[in-house]
């Protein structure tokens, strides 16, 4: 039976009922997500990719990091200039100009005649893959009912590590049909433009965003968007939400450097900072590009390492699956120790499985299986809790330009470890490596017993109230 919608102190809106609408939305959300696919393919294709890549363009371990890391370096750039482009153009606008840009960096990679290219090529998909992380979320929550946006927005994150899981299979069954020629991972590359395509021939039928239309002064054009996705009645209720919330954007957008001479606002800065930076150096990405060629260092052959590499893209759905189940019943801050205290456990149980094993058949399984559920543990707790948590702790004045920061620190620390983990493991092998993770691990739990704060069945506006009486 359908109620109606609390808004914390407005009048409540009519039910969201049934009705063609909320087919229309599905579909909505079906398409804005291909640039949650992208973004998850284009960053995990390089897994199998690389191994074929090496020998074809002569990578040393140096430029193989550069070349990976690269495309992070630029989705750094594209996620701060992204979320500026769709506040001026519209969201819409943005993710069709995305999906271009995702066409054009995919055809200049396959197309690529050397690392160089290839670079410059993984630059310009980058720019894409960031820009879709900065706008496609903030389109869906602007496009679906208050009711419904936590589980439209988290289709994005399960769609990302979809793609992964996508690019690790594919990876396998084309390198296991055509592993023989040198060219084999240009084959890998190109599968990506088929769901760019389908990003942005489906955005051409999808409306633009109601929330932005509203900023814009376009009322008519917001309301005409609204009766697609929702029944009459809530639509006419809802424009005076809308209408709400494009000035709290405005509001939103007002807070700058100059806020961080408030002491409890700089503290917040530095939570969030250090959340994003230390979700990235678990290393999860570390196994999500270079997982294949980790598993053949620890022993597995080419083929086998490709196809065992799949089991990290399921395990990293299945995590996120659960993660998202658990998040609302557990408190964030147990479940970020746990995720950290479980996944500095497995750091260390891989590092000694490949320190003190002798080399033998069955030691290249214990160390997927260790890596495997590092991947569970991480995808289950600190991925999807460390954005939940970015979205929670910042006050409304700051919120827009603490976000744009802290995700700009979480790219660079990714391509941080994108860029350092080939050499590393180079200089120093698996075990030295993965001991580095766990130490890395252990400095994340002091700083979320120290300064993380709970956010949990906590209203924003008491949140806010209650962390400024105690820093400010």
């Amino acid at each position: 039976m359908a109620h109606e919608v609390s808004t914390q102190g407005h009048p409540p809106l009519p039910p969201n009922t049934p009705g063609p609408h909320n087919k229309r939305l599905g579909l909505v959300a079906v398409i804005a997500t291909f640039g949650g696919l992208l973004f998850g393919y284009d960053t995990g294709v390089i897994n199998g990719a690389l191994e074929p890549m090496q020998d074809d363009l002569g990578l040393t371990s140096a430029t193989e990091g550069f070349v990976v890391s690269i495309l992070i370096f630029g989705a750094a750039i594209g996620a701060l200039i992204g979320g500026r482009l769709s506040d001026t153009y519209g969201r819409r606008h943005n993710i069709l100009m995305l999906a271009i840009i995702f066409v054009v960096g995919t055809l200049g990679c396959v197309l690529s005649p050397n690392w160089e290219v290839l670079a410059f090529f993984r630059f310009i998909l980058g720019l894409a893959v960031g820009g879709a992380s900065a706008t496609v979320p903030v389109y869906l929550a602007e496009v679906a009912p208050l009711e419904r946006r936590g589980s439209l927005v988290t289709r994005n994150e399960v769609m990302i590590v979809s793609g992964q899981f996508a690019a690790f299979i594919i990876n396998a069954i084309i390198f296991n049909i055509w592993g023989e020629h040198d060219s084999v991972w240009r084959f890998m590359l190109l599968v990506a433009v088929l769901p760019a395509f389908a990003l942005f021939f489906g955005m051409l039928r999808m409306p633009e965003s109601p929330r932005w239309l509203t900023s814009q002064d376009r009322d008519d054009d917001a309301l005409g968007v609204l009766k697609q996705v929702r029944s009459d009645e809530r639509a006419e209720a809802e424009m005076a939400e809308v209408r709400r919330l494009a000035l709290e954007e405005k509001e939103a957008q007002t807070g700058g450097w100059a806020d961080l001479a408030v002491p409890w606002i700089r503290r917040l800065l530095i939570v969030g900072i250090g959340l994003g930076v230390f979700q990235q150096f678990t290393g999860i990405n570390s196994i999500m590009y270079y997982g294949s060629q980790l598993l053949e260092d620890a022993g597995f052959s080419a083929e086998a390492a490709i196809i065992a590499n799949t089991a990290n893209g399921l395990f990293s759905v299945l995590g996120i699956t659960v993660g998202i189940l658990l998040m609302n019943k557990i408190d964030r801050r147990v479940m970020l120790l746990a995720g950290f205290g479980l996944t500095t456990f497995f750091h260390i149980l891989v590092g000694l499985s490949a320190l003190l094993l002798p080399d033998s058949s069955v030691k290249p399984y214990i160390i997927l299986l260790f890596v495997v559920l590092f991947v569970f543990c991480m995808q289950g707790t600190i991925g999807p809790l460390v954005w939940l948590l970015l979205a929670e702790i910042f006050p409304l004045k700051i919120r827009s330009f603490a976000m744009g920061v802290c995700v700009f620190c979480l790219w660079i620390a990714n391509a941080s470890v994108a860029f350092g983990f080939p050499p590393v493991v180079d200089a120093f092998g698996i075990a030295t490596t993965f001991f580095i993770f766990a130490g890395l691990g252990l400095l994340a739990l002091a700083f979320i017993y120290t300064m993380v704060p709970e956010t949990r069945n906590i209203s924003l506006e008491d949140f806010e109230e209650d962390f400024r009486a105690k820093h400010g």
